[in-house]
Formats: structure tokens, sequence, C-alpha cells
């Protein structure tokens, strides 16, 4: 890689890790260890590029990471990647967001499953633009959701297998919430991640989730999607209480986060064609303090 080139990639690796602000969840908030929020960022930044590069939103410089010509479309730049995530493993990367993975990776021992689903997700994505059912749409995020957490725990030294089940339901949860905010973006990618059973359940037709402002009908579907959301963080919320110290405020505020979203949801009547519903500051700080308080309850101090 010329110079020039090593420039332009940093540059967009900056970018890339610069979306962290608009997640509905504090990536690495201050309070953590410099060498835990170093991590989280590393792996945040994996994901991150990952997902830019199946949405084919890669930054102004960045658009050939691995030298393929600018025609190279998300297929085979996530070819490219998976090769350049070897390289992590055995070898020395060559995009930068995986040069500074790298170190996270030999220090938590951790493996390539977890990085190879998210891959995965994303090449789904090139290839699935609609699920039938909601088990189909679970075992997509079963691919794009549940191996955040379970790196996050491997970072952390704490993943069992009952925390894993139950980090996977919050992940799976903080999926879902991210689909409803999104619904109007991704029809313009002509994705949807609603399933078609209850797109038929509530009369929802595909018209009518491209209009600006959504109906009774599209609001009941979405309101149906995100009580189940809520299940599911609920269901996963004893996580928080099994870890002490600053990994409780971190799972707490990831949990908070998705919780924050469905009440700016909810406040927006279910209509997500509008734009994105966004949490408030407010709503994430009494959400954290709601799960901290049943975390206290359930788990001890």
């Amino acid at each position: 890689m010329t110079a020039s080139r090593h420039v332009r990639a940093d540059d967009a690796s900056r970018t890339t890790l610069g979306k962290a602000a608009d997640e509905n969840f504090p990536v690495a908030p201050f309070f953590l260890p410099r060498a835990w929020r170093d991590d989280l960022m590393a792996v945040y930044g994996y994901a991150r590029l990952v997902d830019d590069i199946g949405d084919g939103d890669l930054a102004p410089g960045g658009a050939d990471p691995f030298g393929l010509g600018p025609d190279a479309g998300p297929l085979a730049l996530l070819d490219a990647l998976q090769e350049d995530l070897d390289r992590v493993f055995d070898g020395t990367p060559r995009h930068p967001l995986l040069r500074g993975l790298q170190p996270t990776v030999r220090r938590h021992g951790l493996g390539r499953g977890p990085f190879l689903g998210l891959i995965e997700a994303n090449r789904q994505d090139q290839l699935v633009s609609r699920y039938a059912t909601y088990d189909e749409l679970l075992a997509y995020c079963e691919l794009s959701a549940n191996p955040i957490g379970r790196l996050v725990l491997g970072i952390t030294g704490t993943a069992t297998p009952e925390r894993i089940r139950r980090s996977d339901e919050i992940c799976t949860a903080l999926q879902i919430v991210e689909h409803l905010q999104d619904v109007a973006e991704d029809l313009r990618r002509d994705r949807i991640y609603l399933p078609a059973e209850d797109l038929k359940r509530f009369h929802v037709t595909e018209d009518e989730l491209a209009r600006p402002t959504a109906g009774a009908a599209v609001r009941s579907l979405v309101a149906f999607q995100a009580e189940r959301a809520r299940a599911l963080l609920h269901a996963g919320t004893p996580l928080v209480g099994s870890v002490h110290g600053r990994l409780r405020l971190l799972l707490a505020g990831f949990t908070a986060g998705g919780l924050a979203a469905l009440d700016a949801i909810a406040a927006a009547g279910f209509d997500v064609l509008a734009g994105p519903p966004k949490p408030t500051k407010p709503s994430l700080t009494r959400q954290a303090g709601a799960v901290l308080l049943h975390a206290r309850r359930e788990g001890g101090s």
C-alpha cells in the first residue's frame, strides 16, 4: 500500500470510528479502564467496517481498502476483508482497523467465530432482502448482533454459558430496535427486516412502508415488534446483575440504550417512517438507573 493510500485508509478508519457517537448506547464510555476502552473501540471499528462494506457506505477515500479497484462490489470486498481477518490471527493485516484489532485478539485469545459471523451477516444482506418468519430474523440476528456481546464478554473475561445466553437476548433485541428505527432507510436499500408473516398479520403492504408517515396498520406492526424487543431486553437484564463494578455499568448502558430507543419509538406514536426515533439523554439516564436498580435487587450489590 502506498503512502497516499495509507493516509486515505487511516482517514477512513477515523471516520468509521467516529460513528460510535451515533449509536443508541455508549460504545466505550469514559468510566471504563483505558485498556477496555481501546479494545472495545477496536471491536467496534471492525464491526462498523463490516457493516459499511455490506451497506456500500465506505467513507470517501476508503472505498478501495484492499486494492480491488473502484468497481469492487460488497461481496468481493467482504471476501477480501475475510482474507485480511485471517491475517489478524496469523500475519500482518492490511487494513488499519484490522491492524488495530490484532492486539485485542491476541491479548484476550479471541476466536474467529464472532468476527466471521459479522461478515456472514453482511454477505446475507447481499443475497436476502426479506425474512418470511420471526425465526428467520432471529437466525440473522445470531450472525449480525450476538457476536458483539460475546466479544464484550471475551474482552472482559466474563463469558459463561448463562451470560452468553443472556447477552444474546440483549443483542438480538438491540438489532431489532435498530431495524425498527431504520425501516425507511432499509427499504431504500430494498431490505425489509419486518417478518413477512407479521406484515400479513397486520395487513401491511410494502407500499405502505414506503410512505412518508406511518398509517395505523404500520404503527400497530411496529408496536408489536417493539414489544418483542422490550421482552428480550428484560429477559437479558439478569446479565447485568451477574457482573460487578464498571462492567455492570457498561452492560446497563447497553440495555438502557435499547430501552430508551424503544421509549423514543413509542413517543413517536410508533411512526418510524417519518425519521428514525432517537433516545434522549434523560431517557437513557432514567432507563440505566432502572436497569441498575433491578440488577442490585437480583444480583446483589
